[in-house]
C-alpha cells in the first residue's frame, strides 16, 4: 500500500463516528442479508408492523405535515424569514442552489411517477370527492391529487429539516452538521454526543440508505424496462447488475469530484433537460386541453388544500381509510424517510442564505417546477387513456409496473424514439444526482458532521447504496422491494416527530432570540404579571387642545 493510500485510509478511520457508522452499516446491510436468509418471515413481520403503525399513526402524520407546511409559509412572509444561516454570502448562485436542492433526491421520484400517478387516481379517485373512476369528472381531480402529493407537503419535510440543521449548525459554536443537531434546544448542546442524539443519527443513516436505495431501484428498473419496451433489449439479472454497476461508477465519480465540479454541474444539466422534456410534451401533447386541465387542477388543489391535508377517510368506511393510508400517508412517510438525507444536504448547500430564501426555494420554487411536469406529462397520459389513444390498463390494474407508463405514452408521440431516449438520459442523470448527494449526506452523518468527508468514506457508502439498489431490483419481482418499502415507512414514520420537534425547536429559538410574533416580549403566558396592581389605571384627562 502506498503512502498516499495509507494516508487516505488513516483519514477515513480518524474522521469516523464509530457508533453511527457501525450501527448504521449493520442495520442497512442486515436487512438485506435477512431477506436472503428468510425472506418470507422478514417480509411478513415488516408488513405486520407497517400495517399497525399506519393504523395508529396515520392521523398524526397528516396533522404534523400540515403544520410544517403552515409554519414554512409563515417563515416566507413573516419577520423570522430574514434570519440567516451562518455568516457571509451564499456559496452558490440561486439557480445552482435551486437545481441542486431539486435534483438531489426529490426530482428522481418526480420523473418516475410523472406519467403514471394521475392514472391511478383517474381509475380510483380519492373518496373525498365522491366521483366515479374512469369518468370525465375524475380527470382534473386525478391531476389535482397528484399535484397535492408532489408539491408543498413532501417538500416541506425536507425543507424544515434543512433549515433546522443549518440554523443550529451555522449559528452556534460547537454544533456539528448532522441530523440530531436539528433538535439542539431540546436535546441540549452538551448532549449532542449523547445516546438520544446517536439513536437519531443511526436511524437517519438507515432511513437514508433504505429509502434512497429503494427509489434508485425503481429508477434503475425504469431504465432497464425502457430498453426492453423501446428496443426489445432484455438484459436479465446479469444486465440489471451491469446497469446499476455502471450507474454506481458514474455517481461515485461525480461524488468524488465534489459538489462544485460534480453535483452542481450535473444538477444544472438535469434541470435543463427536464425543462426541455416538459415543454416538448406540452407542445406535442394536447396543448389546449393541458392549459384548461392545469388551471382547474391548480385551483382545486389550492381551494381544497386543507381538506385534502387532513382527510383521514373517517365516515367513508374501510375503503376510505385504506385509500388514504395507501396513498397520502404512504407518501408522507416515504418523504419523511428521505428527510434526514435531504435536510442534511439542503443544510450543506444553504449556508449564507436567509431562512426565507431556503423556505421559498424548498416549497415554492420547487413546486413551481413540479406542477407543470405533472400537469403536462401526467395530464397527457390520462388524456390518452380516456380518449383511447394509448392503453395503460395493465398499469392501472397493477399487472404491469409503473415504470412502463412513460415509454407507452412517448411511443404514441411523433418522434417517439427521440422522446424515449431523452427520457432514459433524464432517468440516468437523476439517478446519479440522487445517489451522489445522498451518499455525501450519509458520509457526513457517519463522520460526526464533517462537511467534506474523505473519498474513502464516500466510496464505501456509494458501493453500499449501489449494491442495495441492485439487490432490490433483483428481489422486486418476488416481493422483496415491496417489503423493504414497508420497512422504510416504518423507519420514516418516527421522523414525523423528529420533524415536528425540529419545527418547535426553531419556533422556540426564533421567539426567544428574534422577537415574539403573537405576544409582546414581556407577556406572561401563565399566572399574573409581577407588575400588576389592583388599582385601576388612571384615565387620560382631556387637554385644552382637544
Amino acid at each position: 500500500m502506498s503512502a498516499e493510500d495509507s494516508g487516505a485510509i488513516d483519514r477515513f478511520l480518524e474522521e469516523l463516528d464509530p457508533i453511527v457508522f457501525v450501527f448504521g452499516a449493520l442495520l442497512s446491510v442486515g436487512v438485506i442479508v435477512a431477506f436472503f436468509l428468510d425472506r418470507s418471515f422478514v417480509a411478513g413481520t415488516i408488513e405486520l408492523v407497517h400495517d399497525e403503525m399506519l393504523s395508529y399513526l396515520s392521523w398524526a402524520l397528516l396533522v404534523i405535515v400540515f403544520l410544517i407546511v403552515v409554519f414554512l409559509l409563515f417563515l416566507i412572509v413573516g419577520p423570522w424569514g430574514k434570519i440567516k444561516l451562518g455568516d457571509g454570502d451564499p456559496e452558490y448562485s440561486f439557480l445552482s442552489f435551486f437545481a441542486m436542492l431539486y435534483s438531489a433526491g426529490f426530482a428522481a421520484g418526480v420523473v418516475f411517477w410523472g406519467p403514471t400517478e394521475a392514472l391511478f387516481y383517474y381509475d380510483d379517485p380519492n373518496p373525498l370527492y365522491g366521483v366515479e373512476g374512469g369518468s370525465a369528472e375524475a380527470i382534473p381531480l386525478a391531476v389535482q391529487q397528484t399535484l397535492f402529493h408532489w408539491a408543498l407537503p413532501q417538500l416541506a419535510v425536507f425543507t424544515i429539516m434543512g433549515i433546522a440543521i443549518g440554523y443550529f449548525a451555522y449559528n452556534y459554536d460547537g454544533v456539528p452538521l448532522r441530523v440530531s443537531s436539528a433538535l439542539t434546544p431540546i436535546l441540549g448542546k452538551e448532549n449532542l454526543d449523547g445516546p438520544a442524539a446517536k439513536v437519531i443519527d443511526v436511524l437517519a443513516v438507515f432511513a437514508t440508505i433504505g429509502g434512497v436505495a429503494t427509489s434508485l431501484g425503481f429508477i434503475g428498473s425504469q431504465f432497464v424496462t425502457g430498453l426492453n419496451e423501446a428496443w426489445g433489449v432484455d438484459l436479465g439479472d446479469s444486465g440489471i447488475l451491469l446497469v446499476v454497476t455502471a450507474m454506481t461508477i458514474l455517481f461515485t465519480i461525480s461524488m468524488v469530484l465534489g459538489i462544485d465540479r460534480g453535483i452542481r454541474r450535473l444538477s444544472n444539466f438535469n434541470m435543463g433537460l427536464f425543462a426541455v422534456m416538459m415543454i416538448a410534451t406540452f407542445i406535442v401533447g394536447p396543448t389546449m386541453f393541458l392549459l384548461l386541465l392545469g388551471s382547474q387542477a391548480i385551483g382545486g388543489m389550492i381551494s381544497d388544500f386543507v381538506a385534502m391535508s387532513l382527510y383521514t377517510g373517517a365516515g367513508a368506511g374501510a375503503d376510505g381509510a385504506a385509500w388514504v393510508e395507501g396513498w397520502t400517508v404512504f407518501y408522507w412517510a416515504w418523504a419523511l424517510s428521505w428527510s434526514p438525507f435531504a435536510g442534511l444536504f439542503i443544510a450543506r448547500i444553504a449556508k449564507g442564505r436567509t431562512v426565507r430564501e431556503v423556505a421559498f426555494t424548498g416549497i415554492v420554487a420547487t413546486s413551481a417546477a413540479t406542477i407543470p411536469w405533472f400537469v403536462f406529462v401526467g395530464g397527457t397520459a390520462v388524456f390518452f387513456q380516456h380518449e383511447g389513444i394509448a392503453s395503460f390498463a395493465d398499469v392501472m390494474a397493477f399487472e404491469a409496473g409503473a415504470e412502463v407508463t412513460g415509454f407507452i405514452m412517448f411511443e404514441a408521440f411523433p418522434f417517439g424514439a427521440a422522446f424515449m431516449i431523452a427520457f432514459l438520459v433524464l432517468v440516468t442523470t437523476f439517478f446519479v444526482t440522487s445517489a451522489d448527494s445522498s451518499t455525501l449526506a450519509v458520509s457526513m452523518m457517519t463522520t460526526g458532521g464533517k462537511a467534506q468527508p474523505s473519498n474513502v468514506n464516500r466510496i464505501f457508502w456509494g458501493l453500499v447504496l449501489g449494491l442495495t439498489a441492485a439487490i432490490l431490483m433483483l428481489l422486486g419481482g418476488e416481493g422483496g422491494a415491496g417489503a423493504l418499502e414497508q420497512a422504510v415507512v416504518i423507519t420514516g414514520a418516527p421522523f414525523a416527530f423528529v420533524c415536528l420537534f425540529a419545527m418547535l425547536s426553531l419556533a422556540r429559538n426564533f421567539s426567544a432570540n428574534h422577537g415574539r410574533v403573537l405576544l409582546q416580549d414581556r407577556s406572561v403566558l401563565i399566572g399574573s404579571s409581577p407588575d400588576r396592581t389592583d388599582e385601576p389605571a388612571p384615565s387620560a384627562e382631556p387637554s385644552d387642545d382637544d
